[in-house]
């Protein structure tokens, strides 16, 4: 593995370590987890996006569906 250096200011290098540590993961680790982490709010704010975009009849399709399927689950 290549590694490589990246600059920031020693405050956020400090953070960056410390919230490493108390999760018992190394920096690059914890970098890792940090970008994994944005990804999936990206994914979020594009599906938040999509609902807000569904109309309004097929939300309440959906809605009624999705409560057929949980009834027949407790059934």
């Amino acid at each position: 593995m290549t590694l490589t250096t990246i600059k920031v200011s020693p405050e956020v290098r400090d953070l960056l370590k410390e919230q490493a540590a108390a999760e018992h993961r190394t920096l690059g680790e914890h970098l890792r987890y940090l970008a994994s982490l944005a990804d999936k709010q990206k994914r979020f704010e594009r599906l938040r996006a999509e609902i807000d975009a569904t109309p309004a009849k097929d939300l309440a399709s959906y809605r009624q569906e999705t409560a057929w399927w949980e009834s027949a689950q407790d059934a």
